[in-house]
């Protein structure tokens, strides 16, 4: 993500809004493109020598704070490596005792000092067994600007390629993790990827946020607890009107919120919060309205408001992978039953309290009947314990839940909801959820 001394926002007294830029804009293609060279030019080269070019480049009138902006994406995709025979350190402490053995220290050096100098880095270098460049360049390889650029992107070194294997992760969480990986740095990735940042930069002084979804609710949902966000949910219609229950709801509602908004200003929840924001932009249908702490007046805030109509893009995983076999085998089958059931794949959110719960699967009859299923098929004690634990706080009539004869447990785990458990073997029969459905499914609007 950008630092904030590469922010570029505009307050008014209400509102703060980033100051996006339009991708197709020529200089900023520009701009874009030669950064994007420079990084593949300078692949194995010292960060020292991209730096410096980075600080001497002026790119068709583009604003430096820009360029320094797309230049910190492209620092956040690559890899800086010390590049040495040996470590830094045990050269520098050959070197220095050498030195000490043979030459004193003195307040004036003396003529014969390059030939002192070459004599203790041959005599080093062959103890080592390196050579005299090597031992040279390797005393201080360490430091920050002799590091190499060793990853850009998919692009690895060629001294690196056989350590590595696999395309790069983004930076932008702070934690590497397949969801976040990158196929290609291209202009209009780094483009859309800038305007995203700008308005992450703005949010790490968020003390709360307000979001609304129409789709995609369990990719966004696992993004709130992936971020560990605090959270309240309510579900909403088509215009965003607050409704009863999750059966007559066309989206949700979640207002996001930290201690920041209860003790103190912290910065730490509002780098949470902008960690979030890439997971609406994977949503077709979304609204953001966040409560911006002012610097000046601890009590005051601002609003930061965007949509789907910002035309931001996200790099993060939609995660439209099926969680196991289990799952997609079953939604395979039902595509060839002969059912007036439909499976409808993770759209419902219940509200746990500090946790949410996403059934699997919604089942729906035309009539208007409707039952949540959840698949209980993995086995370690631990997702067990916390899978039974959640199904006990759902406290919801309609919930049925599939569970492996495998896993160690039985029907008095369940307690007053072990009717409404199916068991199974190695997998899920349609025809049998399709009975244990029509028992427990509850009626959720009146005339469809």
């Amino acid at each position: 993500m950008l630092t904030a001394d590469l922010a570029r926002s505009r307050t008014t007294d209400d509102e703060v809004k980033p100051q996006f830029i339009d991708p197709h804009e020529k200089r900023y293609r520009q701009t874009a493109r030669e950064l994007i060279d420079l990084f593949d030019a300078h692949l194995g080269e010292p960060k020292g020598d991209l730096e410096d070019e980075i600080d001497e480049l002026t790119v068709a009138d583009t604003d430096y704070k820009i360029i320094q902006g797309l230049a910190k994406l492209l620092r956040d995709e690559s890899e800086f490596e010390t590049v040495a025979p040996v470590e830094p350190r045990e050269i520098r402490q050959r070197l220095f005792e050498k030195a000490n053995e043979r030459y004193p220290i003195v307040r004036q050096p003396t003529l014969g000092e390059d030939t002192q100098k070459l004599e203790v880095y041959s005599t080093v270098a062959d103890e080592l067994g390196i050579s005299l460049e090597e031992c040279y360049t390797g005393m201080y390889a360490d430091l920050e600007r002799n590091k190499r650029l060793v990853r850009f992107g998919n692009r690895i070194h060629e001294d690196h390629a056989d350590d590595e294997s696999g395309s790069s992760t983004t930076q932008l969480t702070g934690q590497s993790d397949d969801r976040y990986r990158e196929d290609d740095i291209t202009v209009d990735w780094l483009l859309a990827r800038y305007n995203l940042a700008l308005a992450q930069a703005v949010l790490y002084d968020a003390t709360e946020m307000r979001i609304r979804v129409w789709d995609r609710f369990a990719t966004v949902f696992s993004y709130v607890k992936l971020f560990g966000l605090m959270h309240r949910i309510y579900p909403i219609d088509a215009e965003g009107e607050r409704v009863a229950n999750t059966g007559r709801a066309d989206g949700y509602e979640a207002v996001l919120d930290g201690p920041a908004s209860l003790f103190s200003q912290t910065r730490k929840y509002g780098i949470r919060l902008a960690n979030f924001l890439p997971a609406l932009p994977l949503c077709d249908r979304w609204e953001m309205e966040a409560a911006i702490a002012d610097d000046d007046a601890v009590s005051r805030t601002r609003t930061l408001a965007l949509d789907h109509t910002d035309s931001l893009s996200s790099p993060y995983s939609s995660g439209d992978e099926f969680d196991s076999d289990v799952e997609r085998t079953l939604a395979s089958k039902w595509e060839r039953a002969n059912t007036d059931w439909e499976l409808v794949r993770e759209d419902d959110v219940l509200d746990l309290g500090e946790e949410v719960m996403l059934p699997d699967f919604a089942v729906e009859h035309p009539d208007g009947r409707r039952a949540l299923l959840e698949i209980v098929g993995f086995w370690t004690p631990e997702y067990l314990d916390e899978k039974l634990s959640k199904i006990r706080d759902a406290d919801v009539d309609n919930l049925v839940v599939a569970v492996s004869e495998r896993l160690d447990c039985a029907e008095e785990d369940f307690g007053d909801t072990a009717d409404c458990v199916l068991w199974f073997k190695s997998g899920i029969h349609v025809y049998d959820v399709v009975e244990l459905v029509e028992e427990h499914a509850v009626e959720t609007s009146a005339a469809q």
